[in-house]
C-alpha cells in the first residue's frame, strides 16, 4: 500500500519542497518526516518513507538513515502519549532515573515499552536541551521541567484523554 500525503499536508510538503534550490530538494527530507509522522500517528511506516523516497527522487535507504539517526522519528507505533525523559548527565544528577522508575510503576511498563491500551510509551532519550530546569521530560511536543517522580505522577494522570499542545512548568505540581 502505497503512502500519500491528506490534500492538506501535499500542500505543506509541496510548499517544503520548494524552499529549496533545484536539485537540492533532497534537503525538505526532515520537514516531510516530520510532516508525514504526524499523518500517520506518531511514527513513520515503511510506506511512508517510501513515499517520501518518491517524492524526492531519492533512495529508500537514505531516507531511511536520517528517520533511523534522529531520535525525533519513530519507527514504530507509540503510544497516544509519546514520554521521553532525557537521560543526559544533567538530568540524570538532578533525579531523571526517579522520573523513569516513576513512570514505570505508574504505567506498569518498562522503559522502551506501550501501555497495553496504547495511551503511554516510554522512551529514555539524550538532551533536551533544558538542562538549566532539569530533569526534563517531552511528552509529545511539549516539555516539561523541574520534574519530581511525584509531579511526573501527578502530571500523567491529569493528561487529557487526547493529546493535546500546551506546555507548562509543574514543578509545583
Amino acid at each position: 500500500m502505497s503512502f500519500t500525503f491528506t490534500p492538506e499536508n501535499q500542500k505543506k510538503a509541496d510548499a517544503y519542497i520548494k524552499r529549496y534550490p533545484k536539485g537540492r530538494q533532497t534537503s525538505a527530507v526532515l520537514p516531510l518526516l516530520d510532516l508525514a509522522q504526524r499523518q500517520s500517528g506518531g511514527w513513520l511506516p515503511q510506506n511512508a518513507l517510501e513515499g517520501i523516497g518518491n517524492m524526492l527522487e531519492m533512495p529508500f535507504i537514505k531516507v531511511l538513515e536520517v528517520a533511523s539517526f534522529y531520535t525525533m522519528f519513530n519507527l514504530k507505533p507509540v503510544g497516544t502519549y509519546h514520554l521521553q525523559v532525557c537521560g543526559t548527565t544533567p538530568c540524570w544528577l538532578k533525579g531523571a532515573e526517579d522520573l523513569k522508575k516513576a513512570c514505570e510503576h505508574h504505567l506498569k511498563i518498562k522503559t522502551g515499552e506501550t501501555t497495553k491500551d496504547q495511551k503511554f510509551t516510554l522512551r529514555e532519550v539524550e538532551c533536551l536541551g533544558a538542562c538549566i530546569n532539569a530533569p526534563v521530560v517531552q511528552i509529545n511536543d511539549d516539555y516539561y521541567e523541574n520534574l519530581s517522580p511525584e509531579s511526573i505522577v501527578k502530571l500523567l494522570k491529569n493528561l487529557p484523554d487526547q493529546a493535546t499542545s500546551s506546555s507548562e512548568d509543574v514543578s509545583d505540581a
